[in-house]
């Protein structure tokens, strides 16, 4: 592992931040991340809780796959 890996490495976790943070911006546009069957959503007077179940796997599947196709062997 040289410091070529490392700058890889930073290079392409920018990407996914990039990419990640344009899908948040992009979800409060039309995109219905945060907003999916499966998400829990609980509203009581002076209480709320919100979690983004499906959401979540979502991304998790999403970053998995990219993950899985640039590091490939």
């Amino acid at each position: 592992m040289g410091p070529g890996d490392l700058g890889r490495g930073l290079m392409i976790l920018g990407g996914l931040l990039f990419l990640l943070g344009g899908i948040f911006y992009l979800s409060g546009r039309g995109l219905p991340l945060g907003n999916l069957p499966g998400d829990i959503y609980i509203r009581r007077p002076g209480f709320t809780l919100y979690v983004p179940l499906t959401t979540g796997i979502l991304i998790s599947l999403a970053l998995s796959l990219v993950w899985h196709f640039l590091f490939r062997r």
